[in-house]
């Protein structure tokens, strides 16, 4: 099945299965003039070493340079230069000509609100790269490996602080130049992403097509939840905000990956956080750092007086953001050949259960999914 990328009105089709020319290396002398002459850093190319790339179509090299102590560069390779014209991920809006990089569009709006993301150091649009600031290496994920767990509280806690204020400042006041404003987390896309489960997480993985009553009966179930999620107030979420895009930089915690960024609910952001599919947290450290999050909403007047109602429908958008996760995964294997997110389905799923178990409404879809899910069985 082609990959959709909704943008309406118009809908346009990437079949992941046409063939992508590999990515030349960047031409280092080309890289070593823009060093040398465009970086605001007055420094000469030393190294250009390629990193350990993540699930896009991106690549990344750390530029090291020959003065000492100057801090090195991270250059991002796109696909294509113009690549930016097609997202990789599906979304969903009203029409919007996008004229630049998601990612510089994106990055400028987050700057403005205060968040710690990359800076942009030079941009050379003809050959598709990006000279941008090093957070360095350390992820939280990677920072809570061997932390204590008050090492790790303090963490997330700081990972909660930066998402409200990635909520208040980068959602008002509305910027109508900022891409993220003109798509959002609606019914269309919510289901696109419920879809994409079926095919990859129940189809793709079990090697045969599902039985269309039992299609249609569980597209039935996440119509409602979809229904449940669109209809809450909108705010600016990051899409993908997890402990392997938050980067441990000394006593900041720097914000990457946020191209995809749209308007939908406030929970869908800190469901990626408490319910990563990288680490597990303990449930009471979440029940903690959820009651922080609200204490900051309402510290900046941002009021859910119904702590029970927004745990509910925190559990259900992690149901949604948990299934899409693990069709993701899958997909990732089977039509990037890149098996390494398969170990993390387990776990992925292993939210979904706990949190379909917790709901009576949910009994339906639990009793769908697990003929076909082993995990939630």
């Amino acid at each position: 099945m082609p990959y959709f990328v909704y943008n309406a009105p118009l809908m346009t089709t990437i079949d992941p299965a046409a063939p992508k020319k590999p990515l030349a290396l960047p031409d280092r002398a080309l890289v070593a003039e823009t060093v040398r002459t465009r970086l605001p850093l007055q420094g000469t190319l030393k190294t250009l070493t390629p990193l350990a790339g993540d699930a896009s179509n991106r690549r990344y090299f750390r530029i090291e340079l020959n003065e000492a102590g100057a801090r090195p560069v991270i250059l991002m390779q796109l696909a294509e230069p113009e690549v930016f014209k097609q997202s990789e991920e599906a979304v969903s809006g009203a029409s919007h000509q996008i004229t630049e990089l998601p990612f510089l569009n994106i990055q400028a709006h987050l700057a403005k609100a205060g968040v710690s993301v990359p800076a942009l150091y030079y941009y050379d649009r003809a050959a598709g790269l990006l000279y941008l600031e090093d957070f360095g290496d350390l992820t939280l994920s990677e920072a809570c490996r061997d932390a204590t767990a008050p090492e790790i509280e303090a963490r997330y806690r700081q990972a909660v602080t930066v998402l409200v204020q990635i909520q208040s400042k980068g959602t008002s006041p509305a910027d109508p130049d900022c891409l993220a404003f003109h798509r959002s987390f609606d019914v269309p896309l919510l289901m696109w992403e419920f879809d994409h489960f079926l095919e990859y997480g129940i189809e793709a993985r079990q090697g045969k097509p599902m039985r269309e009553d039992d299609r249609t009966a569980m597209r039935d179930e996440f119509r409602t939840i979809s229904e449940l999620l669109a209809g809450q107030p909108r705010v600016f979420v990051h899409r993908d905000y997890h402990s392997r895009n938050l980067m441990v930089d000394g006593s900041r915690l720097g914000v990457i990956d946020f191209q995809d960024a749209l308007m939908g609910p406030a929970t869908y952001d800190l469901a990626s956080l408490l319910r990563d599919a990288y680490i597990a947290l303990d449930e009471s450290l979440i029940d903690r750092l959820v009651d922080v999050y609200l204490g900051q909403l309402e510290s900046g007047r941002q009021l859910w007086t119904n702590r029970e109602a927004f745990r509910r429908l925190l559990d259900f958008t992690s149901i949604q953001r948990n299934l899409k996760a693990a069709g993701r995964f899958v997909y990732i294997d089977r039509v990037k050949g890149n098996p390494k997110f398969l170990a993390d389905i387990p776990r992925t799923l292993g939210y979904v259960k706990r949190n379909l178990a917790k709901y009576p409404e949910l009994f339906t879809l639990r009793k769908l999914m697990s003929a076909h899910v082993p995990e939630l069985c």
